[in-house]
């Protein structure tokens, strides 16, 4: 797994028991629950392109702020925060790999207001009976990739979500009980705390 896939991995919450009278959710119910989607914490095992599974812990505290701590075997640890993604591959001796967050499809959940009625961001909004999926992308930057969310309702709650990246390469990572709400050290998503804690 190379640690580009493993910055572009965001997460996807597990598909729990699903409401018996489920309907298509609008663009902007959605928009309106990740805007009040403030903090979030949960188990995740990630599906990698090739096959590969890796677990580990997800934190994430809107706006602009996520991290993703992998268990062993694998030593890896993505940090966003300060606008910047950073990835700590513990195969390399190099410091942490950095991109700006607007270049990756993580933005388009992490920004302050999301939107997504805005023009040439959404590119499909489907409704399988059960859940709703929409795959976004950003209209400046499209060709970064895109990121598939799927929601159910009553209530409104994220389920999965997948990113593809500008190869065609999808990762996907399964959430166990999604724990919102909750106080997060802001130090969870310091790129520069992360890296003294990683050269210990």
């Amino acid at each position: 797994m190379t640690p580009f896939r493993i910055m572009i991995a965001a997460a996807a919450v597990t598909m729990t028991a699903l409401p018996a009278f489920a309907e298509k959710l609008s663009l902007n119910a959605i928009s309106q629950y990740l805007n009040k989607l403030d903090t979030a914490k949960a188990q995740f095992t990630q599906i990698n392109d090739d096959g590969t599974i890796s677990t580990g812990t997800i934190f994430l505290k809107r706006p602009g702020r996520a991290r993703f701590e992998y268990n062993p075997p694998t030593d890896a640890l993505v940090v966003a925060g300060g606008s910047q993604v950073a990835i700590f591959d513990g195969k390399s001796n190099a410091g942490p790999q950095q991109y700006p967050l607007k270049r990756t499809p993580l933005s388009l959940i992490l920004a302050k207001d999301v939107n997504l009625s805005q023009a040439k961001m959404v590119v499909g909004h489907t409704y399988d009976g059960t859940a709703t999926t929409v795959v976004a992308q950003d209209p400046e930057n499209p060709e970064i990739g895109t990121i598939a969310l799927k929601f159910t309702d009553s209530p409104t709650e994220l389920r999965q979500w997948i990113i593809t990246d500008n190869a065609g390469s999808q990762t996907t990572v399964i959430l166990g009980e999604l724990t919102t709400g909750g106080a997060l050290k802001s130090s969870l998503f310091s790129i520069t705390a992360a890296i003294k804690e990683r050269a210990r």
